[in-house]
């Protein structure tokens, strides 16, 4: 009995041990299934400790033509909330109401309500960012995300722009190159440990592809210079603002593109978006008598005038159906050159009506009024043109001389950059070269894009426009010791909305130059918004600014500005030699 009592105990026994073992071996393969075979599963444990957040790519960098970085790219720290692991959303209020200064009941409806990620505050200091990691909160996490930064703060801001805190570029060349810039989407593991608490797995970071780097033809120390510049001259003057374009007239590089009043995009989001904007590059505005030079140009291609015709300006007036147009002074007899040198109204309007409104039209087209530069700089204006069959007689005049018509200061400084380099409208150029991440230096090319006037026209002009900054002329205060320029002033009267009229108290002033002027090598286009009188004039305010900031342009060139002591020195020279013929 006892026998049989074994017997049967064992066998049950056996029979418990086989159904554990199946029991074991079923649980195994529906494991295998579900991590091997069926994915849904492994995905539904991943689910439960694994997030994943998305970040934007690191920016590639901003440099001038030197290396000096204008706009970089940092890791700052970032905090951030998933509500639905958050599980004491008191205490989390109340740590990140203290150190972030956000409303503690807003932060708390935020983190009850919201049950998803979102970031509480982006770019905060490492020390607010170790002490809220220190706490340990249940769903309450760092990250380090890219942050772009611009460490010369106003430096050539509305020129470069800025990224916004997404990571895209919103103004600038940080719009016009964004695609090169911003490289692509970074993606980060987060996961849970054990009390809930939120871990960036930094160990098995996935990081997108870095943007490409670009280098800039803006050069920072010159830029600087011009900046500086500026600011004095709108000081001095009493004026609202101001733009300073400086140009290389063969290549087309934007060398220095300063503008007044500027601000620092590191603070973008406490400025409004609208005073970020480039004017140089957005603002069509009415160029007054700086579109005489371009007048003569078009009118010496086509055969309507002669450099050494003579012009009747008849007493200072002349009546147009409309309109009498009016001299300051009665300028007598003159010839295209002395026409420039005093900006003649009359004469301009005499050499316009000689030209013809259909062939100053297409020759004002060519130089590339009414139409971009196509620089591509992100909403670049075209300025105003309109077609000549619009053009009464009144119109033609006024055109002539600059009012009537808009153009921006790229666009001015490009038409200028066609009679300093001979003849070619040349496309803007702001970027020299580009760079993929770990590659080399990939050099961008001048682009010519079409011939506008004859080589030999352009040296007529250009040296024309020389008598503008002699005693006689309106820009002589443009003039730099031992170096020839040429230029040509402009005075603007700006329209009244209020009285439908153009006002006899704001102008803008204007002053195009180049130099020198034998063989120019920089272009520079110098505008100040409503200076004061007696400063309200092209010659008074905007001549000096150039004559300000060219030998810096210059020097890089290695063309020289003499020096007070080298000045005294050859004029003492010269005075020798003439004592000496008189003998």
């Amino acid at each position: 009995m006892r026998s049989a009592d074994v017997r049967m105990s064992a066998q049950r026994l056996a029979i418990a041990r086989a159904v554990l073992v199946l029991a074991f071996v079923v649980l195994g393969v529906r494991a295998a299934h579900l991590s091997v075979f069926d994915q849904r599963g492994a995905k539904r444990g991943e689910a439960q400790t694994l997030r994943t957040l998305t970040l934007a790519p690191e920016r590639g960098s901003i440099l001038d033509r030197n290396g000096t970085g204008l706009a970089l790219t940092v890791e700052a720290p970032s905090v951030y909330a998933v509500g639905r692991e958050v599980t004491d959303p008191v205490a989390a209020a109340r740590l990140l109401s203290r150190e972030l200064g956000i409303e503690r009941a807003k932060l708390l409806r935020s983190l009850e309500t919201r049950k998803g990620f979102r970031f509480i505050r982006r770019w905060v200091g490492h020390e607010q960012a170790e002490r809220i990691r220190d706490a340990g909160l249940a769903g309450i996490g760092i990250v380090q995300e890219p942050r772009r930064i611009y460490p010369h703060k106003g430096l050539a801001a509305r020129f470069v722009g800025f990224a916004n805190i997404d990571g895209d570029g919103v103004r600038g060349v940080e719009q016009r190159e964004d695609a090169w810039l911003r490289g692509t989407t970074r993606r980060l593991p987060i996961e849970r440990d054990g009390f809930g608490r939120a871990l960036v797995l930094n160990g098995e970071t996935t990081w997108g592809t870095a943007g490409g780097d670009i280098q800039l033809t803006l050069d920072a120390a010159l830029q600087s210079e011009a900046e500086r510049a500026l600011r004095e001259q709108v000081k001095r003057t009493g004026a609202r603002g101001g733009v300073l374009v400086a140009m290389d007239p063969h290549s087309g590089e934007i060398l220095s593109l300063a503008e007044w009043p500027t601000f620092d995009p590191n603070r973008f989001r406490e400025i409004a978006y609208g005073a970020t904007r480039s004017g140089a590059f957005l603002d069509a505005l009415e160029p007054g008598s700086t579109m005489k030079a371009f007048l003569v140009a078009a009118a010496l291609e086509r055969g309507t005038l002669h450099p050494d015709q003579v012009i009747d300006t008849e007493g200072g007036r002349f009546r147009v159906p409309g309109k009498t147009i009016a001299d300051h002074h009665d300028h007598g007899l003159l010839y295209p050159a002395g026409a420039l040198g005093v900006s003649s109204n009359v004469a301009a309007v005499k050499i316009g009506f000689d030209l013809g409104p259909k062939d100053h039209y297409e020759m004002l087209r060519a130089f590339g009024f009414g139409a971009t530069t196509e620089s591509r700089f992100p909403d670049e204006s075209a300025g105003v043109l309109r077609h000549y069959d619009a053009w009464k007689p009144l119109d033609h005049a006024t055109i002539s001389f600059g009012q009537g018509v808009s153009v921006t200061a790229v666009q001015l400084a490009t038409a200028v950059s066609v009679l300093a380099n001979g003849g070619h409208l040349v496309r803007p150029r702001m970027v020299s070269a580009r760079r993929a991440p770990g590659g080399p230096w990939h050099p961008t090319h001048p682009e010519v894009m079409r011939r506008v006037i004859s080589r030999e026209t352009a040296g007529t002009v250009v040296a024309m426009l020389e008598n503008v900054v002699t005693e006689e002329g309106t820009g002589t205060q443009a003039a730099l010791p031992g170096v020839r320029v040429a230029g040509k002033t402009g005075t603007a009267q700006k329209w009244d909305k209020v009285e439908q009229t153009y006002s006899q108290q704001k102008f803008r002033s204007w002053f195009v130059g180049m130099a020198p002027a034998d063989a120019p090598r920089i272009v520079i286009v110098t505008q100040l918004d409503e200076p004061k009188r007696p400063h309200h004039t092209g010659g008074m305010s905007a001549a000096p600014l150039f004559a300000r900031v060219a030998p810096a342009q210059l020097a890089r060139y290695g063309v020289h500005v003499e020096s007070e002591s080298v000045q005294l020195a050859r004029r003492a020279a010269e005075d020798e030699a003439a004592a000496t013929a008189s003998t």
